[in-house]
C-alpha cells in the first residue's frame, strides 16, 4: 500500500477539488456520469464548510488572543487574515454545493 505524502493530505483536507470530475469534456453519455458522480460527491461539501469554519474561528480567536492580551496587533494580522479568507471560500463552498443540488444537469 502506498503512503500519501503530508502536503497531499493537507490539501484534500482542505481543498475538494479532487473529489470531483470534469463535466465539460466527453461524450453526452459521459458527462451526464460525471454530472451524477459529482452530485454524489456533493455530499462532502458541508464537512468541508465546517472546516473551513472551524479553522477561520480558530485564527481569528488567536488574532484576538494576539492583539488583546499581548497587545501585538502586527503580529495579530497573521491570523486575521486568514481567519477573514475563510469567509470567501466557504461562500464558494456553499455556492458549488447549492448548485450541485440544485441545478439540472447537462444536456
Amino acid at each position: 500500500m502506498q503512503q500519501t505524502e503530508f502536503r497531499t493530505l493537507v490539501y484534500q483536507y482542505f481543498f475538494f477539488g479532487w473529489l470531483f470530475r470534469d463535466v465539460t469534456c466527453g461524450t453526452v453519455f459521459e458527462r451526464a456520469a460525471a454530472w451524477r458522480y459529482n452530485r454524489e460527491q456533493a455530499r462532502w461539501l458541508p464537512t468541508y464548510m465546517w472546516r473551513w469554519l472551524g479553522w477561520g474561528l480558530a485564527f481569528y480567536g488567536l488574532g484576538g488572543v494576539l492583539e488583546g492580551l499581548l497587545d501585538a496587533p502586527t503580529l495579530s494580522m497573521l491570523f486575521y487574515v486568514p481567519g477573514a479568507l475563510s469567509v470567501p471560500v466557504n461562500a464558494v463552498i456553499a455556492a458549488a454545493w447549492i448548485g450541485l443540488k440544485a441545478l439540472p444537469g447537462p444536456l
